[in-house]
């Protein structure tokens, strides 16, 4: 497999852990909290394969920043969260930087 598809497995075990710890309700909820660990443990294995093949510095902004945008709008489709125009914004930002640390070219800078 190659490191682009290690790191879409790593981002989307990243995001499930993450909505899996909003579902904890602050840890009050342990089968959820065990479903947390497992993803981020899963995910972080799954980075560390992407890396064999990826640029650090590019495979972490790709992680981080789709990571975040991802989580952001799943927030607002399934936690009934809202952004604001400057927020919605920003997650705009945020792809626009890995899009440019990966390179119009599609080259990695």
């Amino acid at each position: 497999m190659n490191g682009w598809r290690w790191l879409a497995l790593a981002i989307g075990l990243e995001v499930i852990g993450t909505l899996c710890l909003k579902l904890s309700a602050g840890l009050t909820r342990p089968g959820l909290f065990v479903v947390t660990l497992a993803s981020y443990g899963l995910a972080f294995s799954m980075l560390a394969l992407a890396l064999q093949e990826l640029k650090l510095g590019l495979a972490y902004a790709v992680w981080a920043g789709v990571g975040t945008a991802l989580v952001a709008l799943l927030g607002v489709a399934l936690f009934d969260e809202r952004l604001t125009p400057a927020q919605l914004a920003a997650i705009g930002l945020i792809v626009l930087g890995v899009a440019g640390l990966y390179g119009l070219d599609g080259r990695p800078a």
